[in-house]
């Protein structure tokens, strides 16, 4: 999506703090003993108290055999992305590692964000590996300026993770966002400098990092949605909504502790 005018910058931005609102307050309640289903319910919850509708429940990618079940996406340990938290219903324990996937939709607008966070006491690797994919994302961030080129951020966010001894997921990455969940162009997460589509303003990306403590490949498990990493390593994911202006680009989904 590209931005054309103000009424809509101040609807996308909007979306985007609404979003960042709720996938804090889903954050703060992970902890041992809560299953996955209350985390999903309680996204889908505040969403629809506000008026917005769910981005992801109902909807069905490109490939997809069915239509996304839940509202929120949560992946757990080796589970990458898109993990179904309201089919066989999973109960968090100390130790774990959990990714957070969410997206909204507010007066036709949509955005995305994710954040993986540790329940309870976490393993230092687990730490490092969160850690270096949010620094990854900040890396992305901070080249996704007029000017630059797609292959620019793909190119920071692998460059982040070199000698991290974590592993970069390449076949999944960020993309267009804003009229729908997933538009042109797809973002991958390494790359060569100075490649691929320029970045003008307006542009509404969604940047999102993926690593895995260790080897990068993915398998797609049986349920059509949840990408599992083949080695059984831990795996983190981050993600924000940007809108890219002159000057400094918009983070609009950060949330309200400022991450």
């Amino acid at each position: 999506m590209i931005v054309r005018n103000q009424d809509e910058r101040e609807s996308l931005i909007e979306a985007g703090k609404r979003l960042g609102e709720v996938l804090e307050a889903v954050a703060e309640i992970v902890a041992p003993g809560i299953s996955t289903h209350e985390l999903d319910t309680l996204a889908e919850k505040m969403i629809r108290e506000r008026g917005d509708e769910p981005a992801f429940k109902g909807y069905t990618p490109d490939g997809a055999r069915r239509k996304y079940p839940a509202t929120l996406c949560v992946s757990v340990n080796d589970e990458v992305v898109h993990g179904i938290p309201n089919e066989g219903d999973r109960i968090l324990k100390e130790g774990d590692i959990v990714a957070l996937d969410l997206g909204l939709i507010h007066k036709g607008f949509v955005v995305d964000s994710a954040l993986t966070v540790p329940v309870g006491v976490v393993s230092k690797e687990a730490y490092a590996l969160m850690s270096a994919t949010q620094h990854a994302l900040e890396e992305a961030i901070a080249v996704a300026r007029p000017g630059n080129r797609i292959g620019d951020i793909s190119h920071a966010t692998g460059a982040s993770f070199v000698g991290s001894g974590f592993s970069v997921v390449k076949m999944l990455g960020g993309h267009g966002v804003g009229s729908s969940v997933h538009e042109e162009p797809f973002i991958a997460n390494d790359g060569h400098a100075g490649t691929g589509p320029e970045i003008v303003k307006g542009m509404v990306l969604a940047l999102e990092p993926i690593a895995n403590a260790g080897k990068a490949a993915v398998q797609l498990a049986n349920d059509g949605y949840t990408y599992r990493t083949k080695d059984g390593s831990i795996s983190a994911h981050f993600e924000h909504t940007i809108l890219v202006e002159e000057g400094e680009t918009l983070v609009i989904t950060r949330r309200p502790s400022g991450q």
